[in-house]
Formats: structure tokens, sequence, C-alpha cells
């Protein structure tokens, strides 16, 4: 149950992240107020994750999941270029949290 808790957060730091970006600096009411509300959810996440799982495991894979799916909603939305070296950096990171899962 964690780790499905903890794969939810990271989805959510995506929405976050990408919602931050979309409120031009807190101008933008809808984006901030999606902002605050996935930046709540998924600290709460992280946090009761945090409680069973070893906490650094806990961050990385957080941060990680986090940071492929704000690319790949970058890319979707053509923000964002995927080169051959970002698709290939992506899935090392990708492999780094499935292996932190593994040996956890």
């Amino acid at each position: 149950m964690d780790w499905i808790v903890l794969v939810a957060s990271g989805l959510l730091e995506a929405v976050w992240a990408t919602a931050l970006s979309a409120s031009e600096g807190f101008k933008k009411k809808k984006p901030t107020v999606v902002f605050l509300l996935a930046l709540v959810a998924s600290m709460a996440g992280l946090a009761y994750a945090m409680t069973t799982l070893p906490t650094g495991t806990a961050y990385a894979v957080w941060v990680g999941i986090g940071a492929v799916v704000t690319v790949v909603i970058a890319v979707a939305r053509k923000q964002e270029r995927l080169t051959l070296a970002r698709s290939l950096l992506l899935l090392v990171l990708v492999g780094s949290v499935i292996g932190l899962k593994v040996v956890s």
C-alpha cells in the first residue's frame, strides 16, 4: 500500500510542477489552486510513505517519478523536445527508480 501511495504522490508532484509553471508566477488563479492542492496531497502522500519506507528510497522514487512524468507532460504539450540523449537519461532514471524498489 505504501508503494501505491508513493507512486500516486510522485504523479502528483508532476501535476504541481506543471501547474506551477502554468500559473506564471501565481498570476493565474486556476493553475495556482491546482498547484496548491496537488502540492499538499503530494507531500502528505510522501510523508505517509516515509512512515514505513526508508526516507532516502522514498524520496528518490518520489522525485524520479515526478521528474519523468513532468518531462513527459512537457513533451506531450510540445513545450520541450525529447532528444535521444534525454530519452536515454530518462530511461536510466526510470531504471534507477525500479532498482531502488527492488532492493528495498
